[in-house]
């Protein structure tokens, strides 16, 4: 009796880790898809401040001839347009997450058209 016993606690315990995995996995899939919603259009020698609502340590530029930025504190950066284009900043915490994928075009002076091509409203 008691070895059917051990079993079962056996198969309800392996049962709640699998529940208990999958909700932990839902949860990153559901923080994931609130993370990358998020675009900026800039004009070329207009630098611009970024604000996130959550703390990030780390941000990643995409392509680092488009846009230069620095960290102005845990929550905000200043994005220096450098070149016409389109590139994305990656915000990630302190836990290795995806906080924010910001997508930024930069349009150059020469009028609407431009910023509407350099964010793909063409």
């Amino acid at each position: 009796m008691r070895l059917q016993s051990a079993r079962l606690t056996f198969a309800m315990n392996a049962s709640l880790r699998k529940l208990l995995l999958a909700a932990a996995l839902l949860l990153v899939a559901a923080t994931a898809a609130r993370a990358q919603d998020r675009a900026v259009v800039l004009s070329l020698g207009t630098p611009s401040r970024l604000a996130l609502a959550r703390v990030f340590e780390t941000v990643i530029v995409g392509d680092p001839g488009i846009v230069d930025v620095r960290t102005d504190d845990g929550r905000s950066v200043v994005v220096e347009p450098l070149n016409a284009g389109v590139t994305n900043l990656v915000f990630i915490d302190m836990h290795g997450l995806v906080i924010a994928n910001v997508r930024v075009s930069v349009c150059d002076a020469s009028g609407p058209d431009a910023c509407d091509a350099a964010a793909g409203r063409t």
